[in-house]
Order: structure tokens, then C-alpha cells, then sequence
């Protein structure tokens, strides 16, 4: 029964996301009252996600160190400045701009390495990135963030910090430490049951969340399509880019297809969290937003790796 609902919901994710948006907004009094489990959720479903990774899959930095610093540096420097110079040319707010530096500032999706599997891109590769920019993503959002919104909005660093340790990095940790200590059995005995819980998860944070913007999609406006269409617009350069600089830059046509699943997917959820629990919550749009083209954009980018 897990599994047949595991693949229920894995085939309606484009449309099981959104609602889950609407379902939030249309519950706003009840979904702020549970606000407190939504770091609780993220690191459960980053505990699951790790469950896949192992300590060895560093290792691959010495394989590929000029791919994955060239990854990275796409990740937190080239894609913060695109969304950056894209909401200030549309928008005159500046929490919208700030949105949406963190809706692709966050670290690299998990879920890539479904789409690079199925690819046939770089596995390994794929890991070792994952598994480098979660860890450093206490030091990177931080300071991205710092240096872009600090002199306009007080920043805790120091709570950010520690809170991206306690819902990215721990957790990662402790997975990677379970399927060591398990040898992969743990993850490919329950994995069904994980994956179904993992969903449970993301849903649960989309519906909280969505709590806190719902003052501003509840009135259905040029600002607010606007900002979708945006959001859109810079999700899908975003898997452009990476398209276009893995042709002139990598080699390989396997890590051509993970830079641009690893380029183009984020862990939004953590970017969620961090909006509405560091900024007014007019900077979660964006952010909220993000969730519902990735696994759409992700499959049809999977048909332009085939051809």
C-alpha cells in the first residue's frame, strides 16, 4: 500500500504541490499554529535524503575539484546575481529581491539524483556535490545573504548559522553515519517507506508555510502573477545556464546532465524555512513558488538530455 501511494503521489507531484499551496493559504489560522514543526520536517526529510549519501563520496572532489568548484560557484555566486539583477529590473521591493536571491542561493537539490540516474549522468559526481554544498551551505547562505540584504535588513547570521546546522548539516551527518553503519541496508529496505514519508514531509512544510504569505496571494493581483511568472522565468534559465555553460566548459556528456539537474534543482524547503522565520513574510513568495515548477522543469530538461 506504501508504495502504490508513493507512486500515486510521485506521478501527481505537479499537481499535489500546488494544492498543497492552496490548501495552506485557505487554512492560514491553523497552519500558523504549527509553525514550530516545520524545522522539525526539514530535518527529517534531510535525514532521509542522506541516507543515500556516504562519507566517502568526498572523496570524488579529488576526481573532479575544477566541476565541482565550477558547480558551486554557479550555485552561489552566478545564479544570486541573475536573480538579483532580474527582480530589481521588474520590481521596486526590495523583500521581493531578497525572495528570490534565496529562492536559488539554497543549496542543491536532493531529489537531482533521481534525474541524473535516470540520465545516465555522472552518479558520483552528482553525490559529492550534493554532499559538499549541503556542508557548506551554514557558510555560504549566511554570507550571501549578509553581504546582499545586511545593510538593508538585520540578519542574525549567528542563528542562521546554527539553525542551517541543525536542519542541513546534522542530519545529513547522522544519515550518512545510519547507512554506513547499516551498509545501505536500512535505506534499500525501507525505501518506499522513506520516500513516502519524505513527501509527507515537503507537503506538510508547503501547507505551513504557505500560512505566512497568504495575506498576499489571497488577493489575486498583477503583483502576484507577476511574481510567479518571474519565478518561473528565472527557474528555468537557471537549467538554461547550466545547459548552456556544460557544453562549453565540461566534456563529458555525463557531467554535462548533472550540471544541469545539480544546476538547476534547490532545496527550496530549507529556503522556505529561513524566509519565514528571518525576514517579513512577503520574502517567502518567491521562495513558496519555486516548489511548484521544479519536478516539471526537471522533466522536461530530462527530454532535452535525450536528444
Amino acid at each position: 500500500m506504501v508504495q502504490q501511494l508513493n507512486q500515486f503521489i510521485q506521478r501527481y507531484m505537479p499537481i499535489l504541490t500546488p494544492l498543497s499551496l492552496v490548501l495552506g493559504v485557505l487554512l492560514e489560522q491553523i497552519g500558523s499554529h504549527f509553525l514550530f514543526l516545520v524545522p522539525i520536517l526539514f530535518a527529517v526529510m534531510t535525514f532521509i535524503s542522506s541516507l543515500s549519501l556516504k562519507f566517502r563520496d568526498i572523496k570524488v572532489f579529488k576526481m573532479y575539484p575544477k566541476s565541482i568548484l565550477f558547480v558551486i560557484a554557479f550555485l552561489h555566486i552566478l545564479m544570486p546575481l541573475w536573480a538579483y539583477a532580474v527582480a530589481q529590473l521588474v520590481f521596486e521591493d526590495y523583500l521581493l529581491t531578497i525572495g528570490f536571491i534565496l529562492s536559488v542561493a539554497v543549496p542543491t537539490g536532493v531529489t537531482s539524483v533521481i534525474w541524473v540516474t535516470i540520465s545516465k549522468g555522472n552518479l558520483p559526481l552528482c553525490l559529492a556535490i550534493i554532499l559538499i554544498d549541503t556542508l557548506l551551505a551554514p557558510i555560504l547562505m549566511p554570507l550571501l545573504l549578509h553581504i546582499v540584504v545586511g545593510e538593508a535588513i538585520h540578519v542574525e547570521t549567528a542563528a542562521l548559522m546554527i539553525d542551517l546546522m541543525i536542519m542541513i548539516v546534522l542530519p545529513s551527518l547522522l544519515g550518512m553515519l545510519v547507512n554506513e553503519w547499516t551498509k545501505g541496508e536500512l535505506r534499500n529496505r525501507f525505501n518506499q517507506s522513506f520516500a513516502f514519508i519524505s513527501k509527507l514531509c515537503l507537503f506538510g512544510i508547503i501547507m505551513i508555510n504557505s500560512s505566512a504569505i497568504a495575506p498576499y496571494v489571497k488577493n489575486i493581483n498583477t503583483e502576484l502573477a507577476l511574481v510567479i511568472g518571474t519565478v518561473l522565468f528565472v527557474a528555468m534559465s537557471g537549467y538554461l545556464f547550466a545547459l548552456t555553460l556544460g557544453k562549453l566548459f565540461l566534456q563529458s556528456k555525463a557531467n554535462q546532465v548533472t550540471f544541469i539537474f545539480n544546476g538547476g534543482m534547490r532545496n527550496i524547503a530549507v529556503g522556505v524555512v529561513i524566509a519565514t522565520t528571518y525576514f517579513p513574510s512577503k520574502v517567502a513568495m518567491p521562495v513558496v513558488f519555486g516548489m511548484l515548477f521544479q519536478q516539471v522543469l526537471a522533466s522536461i530538461f530530462f527530454k532535452v538530455t535525450r536528444t
